[in-house]
C-alpha cells in the first residue's frame, strides 16, 4: 500500500492543492483511496466534505494532529497532507510512514531558503533508502527566470523536480466543488493536466 506524503514546513505553498489533486488522480484509476489530514486546518478534510457522491470515492483517514497513526487496513493508495512547521517526533513518525514524499515550493527567495533545512532532511531520508522524493514548483511558470532558479536550486541538493504547476483559477474552483482535474472533462483543464503528466508517472513508480 504506498503512502504519499505531501509536506512542507511553510504554510501557504500548496500542500492541500497538491494531495487532494494526488487523491483525486488515484482514485480516476480505480484505487481504493484515503486522504488524511493532520493540518489542524483540516482543509482535505474539508475538500472532502465538499466531494459530490457521484464523484469516484476518496475515503477519509482519521487523524490527530498529536498522532500519526498508521492507516487502517482495507485500501490500497493513501495520501497525507501534512501541517506547516512539521518537524520533530511527528516529522519522524511520518518518515517511517511514507514511501513516497512530494514537496510543494514555490519559485521564491523566501520559500526556497524557508524550506532549506527540510529538505536537507529529507534527503537524508532518500539516501538511506526510506523514500522516494520529488518536488513540484507551485504557481510558476516552467519557462520564467523563476522556473530555473528553482530547478537551480533542486538540483543543488540532488533532488528531482517532478513538475510545475501553473496559477490557476481551476484548482480554485474545482477545490470548492470537492473536485480535482481528473474528475472533470479532460478538454477542459488540458493544460493542466499536462503539466500534471510526468508527475503522475513518478507516482505510478
Amino acid at each position: 500500500m504506498p503512502i504519499v506524503v505531501v509536506a512542507n514546513p511553510k504554510g501557504g505553498v500548496g500542500k492541500s492543492t497538491l494531495a487532494t489533486n494526488i487523491a483525486g488522480y488515484f482514485a480516476s484509476r480505480g484505487h481504493a483511496v484515503m486522504l488524511g489530514d493532520a493540518d489542524r486546518q483540516q482543509s482535505s478534510r474539508l475538500w472532502l466534505s465538499l466531494r459530490p457522491p457521484q464523484a469516484r470515492p476518496i475515503s477519509t483517514w482519521d487523524l490527530n494532529a498529536d498522532l500519526i497513526a498508521k492507516p487502517p487496513k482495507g485500501t490500497t493508495h493513501v495520501v497525507l497532507d501534512t501541517p506547516g512547521g512539521l518537524h520533530g517526533w511527528r516529522f519522524n513518525d511520518v518518515m517511517k510512514m511514507a514511501d513516497k514524499v512530494v514537496v510543494p515550493l514555490q519559485p521564491s527567495v523566501f520559500d526556497i531558503f524557508a524550506t532549506r533545512r527540510f529538505l536537507d532532511q529529507l534527503a537524508e531520508h532518500r539516501n538511506a533508502g526510506k523514500i522516494q522524493l520529488g518536488i513540484v514548483g507551485m504557481r510558476v511558470d516552467g519557462r520564467t527566470i523563476a522556473a530555473d532558479k528553482l530547478r537551480e536550486f533542486v538540483s543543488s541538493l540532488g533532488l528531482p523536480v517532478l513538475g510545475h504547476l501553473r496559477d490557476t483559477q481551476n484548482y480554485i474552483h474545482l477545490a470548492a466543488r470537492g473536485l480535482t482535474l481528473f474528475d472533470v472533462a479532460p478538454s477542459r483543464v488540458e493544460k493542466d493536466l499536462e503539466q500534471w503528466r510526468d508527475i503522475c508517472l513518478w507516482l505510478d513508480q
